[in-house]
């Protein structure tokens, strides 16, 4: 009766300081008890990379968890987006998903060797973030209306870089609402892409925030627009697209997803897990450094919300006319 009492008053205690009890026999019950594997399907040192570190260093300050970050990259994500796919269904393999893994890249490729609503359960969020369109720090182009205007003016001549399918979708959108002829050019990574902006063989690219909150800060670019709901507090005074052109409005996240089968007491308790590393100030301060706009959601609702992305994905490919590959 004794030890009955004492079980009940520690579940109690729990219970009031919002924590639970795990069922018997749960999976949750015993995890994580040995290594938990993050793939983040880019390169490594990149935002994507930085932000699953994040992660992984309050995990591990936090709890203890022995946490690795494994970088795939190749393919637009999709390299590493497959090996997590195949990976076993136990709860130590996540995949750092994005907007372009779970959403966009079924619309931008012909085929794909995974299905992101049959392969995977979506986890949780980290944040969201838009893209920003920037020219050479010696470009005299300082607002989107003054591009809009030298693209009327040299129609053909004014040429944009993109890194990938979806990198290409918001200056594409740009053709249409502003009804202006721009050629876009092909780069393997983003790094090319700032040089040659640099360099003048190119005039504009958009680039995601994570991507260039360190360039510009460096007063490597210059910001001219960003494709956010509103504005992003690290630059305040450079106008939205949505401002200029209703309704064009591109945003990205980053998130959590695990393979298909994975138990979902494991898939609650790492959401769980990814709220409280939200919550925490210091990590809030590092990803907006990065140029994360920090954000959490339940299982249930980000799945809902993941779901909703698809179909914005699916409109915004379709508007700007870009043909799967």
């Amino acid at each position: 009766m004794q030890i009955t009492f004492l079980a009940r008053h520690a579940a109690a205690v729990l219970a009031a300081a919002g924590l639970c009890l795990p069922a018997a026999g749960s999976a949750a019950a015993t995890w994580p008890s040995k290594a938990i594997t993050i793939v983040v399907p880019s390169a490594p040192g990149g935002a994507a990379d930085l932000s699953a570190r994040t992660l992984a260093h309050f995990l591990t300050a936090k709890y203890g968890a022995n946490v690795v970050v494994e970088d795939k990259p190749g393919a637009g994500g999709i390299i590493g987006t497959t090996a997590v796919k195949q990976a076993a269904a136990d709860g130590y393999t996540f995949l750092l998903s994005t907007n372009s893994t779970q959403s966009a890249n079924q619309f931008l490729y012909k085929k794909l060797p995974y299905n992101a609503a049959q392969d995977f359960v979506d986890v949780g969020m980290l944040g969201k973030f838009g893209t920003v369109a920037v020219v050479a720090p010696s470009n005299p182009i300082g607002t989107l209306a003054q591009l809009v205007d030298t693209a009327r003016s040299k129609p053909g001549k004014v040429f944009f870089g993109y890194y990938s399918s979806s990198s290409r979708v918001p200056p594409e959108l740009l053709k249409h609402y502003a009804h202006i002829r721009i050629e876009g050019a092909a780069y393997k990574n983003i790094t090319q892409i700032l040089t040659d902006l640099r360099g003048g063989l190119i005039q504009f690219a958009f680039v995601d925030y994570l991507t260039a909150m360190g360039q510009i800060q460096g007063g490597n670019l210059k910001p001219i627009a960003v494709t956010g709901a509103k504005p992003n507090p690290a630059w305040p005074g450079v106008a939205t697209t949505n401002s200029a052109y209703p309704g064009f409005v591109v945003e990205g996240w980053l998130g959590l997803s695990a393979p298909k089968g994975t138990p979902a007491d494991i898939v609650a308790k790492m959401n769980q897990y990814m709220k409280q590393a939200i919550a925490d100030p210091a990590t809030r301060e590092k990803y907006a450094k990065l140029g994360l706009q920090p954000e959490s959601m339940d299982v249930a609702p980000f799945q809902a919300f993941v779901k909703a992305d698809v179909q914005r994905w699916k409109g915004w490919v379709k508007t700007a006319q870009i043909p799967a590959q």
